[in-house]
């Protein structure tokens, strides 16, 4: 692979989106083989170890704060900017409510509890980052800004919702005193049969007075961390995927182990980096905490968190 020397390189050809100079995501024969030859870590049904955390209404401090939600549901505070990145607080991550996977762990923040926001972050289509019946209820609730990544705003507006702009790979929108810049990472998308990369993936990098904080939402290993960094700098807080990572040989494209998003951390040189993507959701063959207690063992030493849901960090 090729080092990249731009953050926006060409990604879109024949009305699809790819991962240029990578490995695209396995399809169905590599689903099927998935399923037929592997098994997955047993989890616990449920996990009731939660503290349900309430944050402030606002943070003046010129730090940021970030509270893991669950999943990669954060809410990024800073100097009056309040705002939420793929926010779920669904039972189950699925298009059919009664089934695919369902929440093992509960939000670490009650929706009601939530501060109100200035944006809503999303980075691509999957059902447990896009989740429909959570982005209705922070409409309903008032949110009126929702930042999402080039070919996903018409899924909003057909449910109603206002305020939608559309990114794509190197393009940016201010909101506030602050910019969020849609920046690459190495993914896929679908919602259907017959949708697969009709839409684009991505991750954001918000720059405020705080300084920058990078969320890389779900994304494989690639040289897209060291052009950010290039780009960028270094950021003050940087959210890397750590979870849904077995087995490698289907997952590696696409979803980052702990190795790699440790490798991401010391590419990125943040002061700190914050675990996202684990702990809530089964979705691959690694159990609920496998991410969680690898890392942790990897990382000694390293400046890289894992919060429980709702537990909150400053920097």
């Amino acid at each position: 692979m090729a080092s990249w020397d731009r953050i926006d390189p060409p990604h879109f050809a024949n009305g699809r989106y790819f991962n240029p100079g990578a490995e695209q995501a396995r399809g169905f024969v590599d689903v099927l083989r998935w399923k037929l030859t592997s098994r997955a870590e047993p989890s616990p049904a449920w996990i009731p170890d939660v503290v349900e955390s309430r944050p402030p209404a606002r943070v003046e401090s010129g730090r940021w704060r970030v509270t893991l939600v669950n999943h990669s549901t954060l809410l990024l505070q800073t100097e009056s900017l309040n705002l939420l990145t793929d926010p779920v607080w669904s039972e189950r991550v699925s298009p059919l409510s009664g089934f695919g996977p369902r929440r093992r762990r509960a939000p670490g923040v009650r929706f009601d509890d939530l501060p109100r926001l200035d944006a809503v972050l999303l980075s691509h289509n999957h059902y447990d980052h896009l989740d429909l019946p959570t982005l209705r209820r922070l409409a309903k609730a008032g949110v009126s800004r929702f930042v999402v990544p080039a070919g996903c705003a018409k899924l909003l507006r057909d449910e109603g919702m206002a305020g939608v702009e559309e990114l794509d790979w190197g393009m940016s929108a201010s909101l506030g005193g602050a910019t969020v810049h849609c920046v690459p990472a190495l993914h896929f998308s679908a919602r259907a049969a017959f949708d697969r990369n009709r839409t684009l993936w991505c991750g954001y990098w918000i720059e405020a007075a705080a300084g920058g904080a990078y969320f890389a939402a779900d994304t494989g290993f690639g040289d897209h961390f060291a052009a950010i960094a290039r780009h960028f700098g270094s950021p003050r807080v940087a959210m890397l995927p750590v979870g849904a990572y077995l087995p490698r040989w289907f997952m590696g494209p696409v979803h980052m182990g702990p190795e790699e998003a440790l490798e991401a951390h010391r590419i990125l040189r943040p002061d700190v980096s914050i675990a996202i993507h684990h702990g809530t959701f089964q979705l691959a063959d690694d159990a609920i905490d496998t991410p969680r207690r690898r890392l942790s063992a990897l990382a000694a030493g390293e400046r890289f968190l894992v919060l429980a849901n709702g537990e909150a960090h400053e920097v």
